[in-house]
């Protein structure tokens, strides 16, 4: 587990690299259970075939996290993108006992992203 401030975003950037480089064809393609997605703490993308990163959250339960439903794919839906052309990169985190870590590691990735559909919605 990562202590110093530069082995944090390291590790950050080692996450990153792995949800955002992963060939879009190794993401996991959603379906109705999400039994395809290990039910591990980790870090997630949701991806665009073309567009890229549209989503980055952090969960104590992968598969947990999406068998609830989640907005991006309201979102992507709301965009017209075709369910073929969004799917989900994973990234499990061992260490999952420590939920300020999950958070940090997750806050560096945001900035150095900032994916479309984390950005909230102006209220009119």
């Amino acid at each position: 587990m990562p202590t110093s401030a530069s082995e944090i975003q390291e590790q950050a950037k080692s996450i990153l690299d792995a949800i955002a480089f992963t060939l879009f064809e190794e993401c996991q393609p959603l379906n109705r259970d999400f039994s395809n997605i290990p039910d591990r703490p980790g870090i997630y993308a949701i991806r665009h075939k073309y567009e890229g990163l549209l989503y980055i959250g952090k969960t104590k339960s992968l598969r947990s996290r999406f068998k609830g439903g989640h907005k991006a794919f309201l979102w992507a839906w709301l965009d017209k993108y075709n369910d073929k052309d969004v799917r989900i990169a994973v990234q499990i985190i061992p260490y999952s006992r420590n939920p300020a870590l999950l958070l940090e590691l997750e806050a560096i990735i945001l900035r150095a992203t900032e994916p479309p559909y984390n950005v909230q919605i102006p209220m009119e």
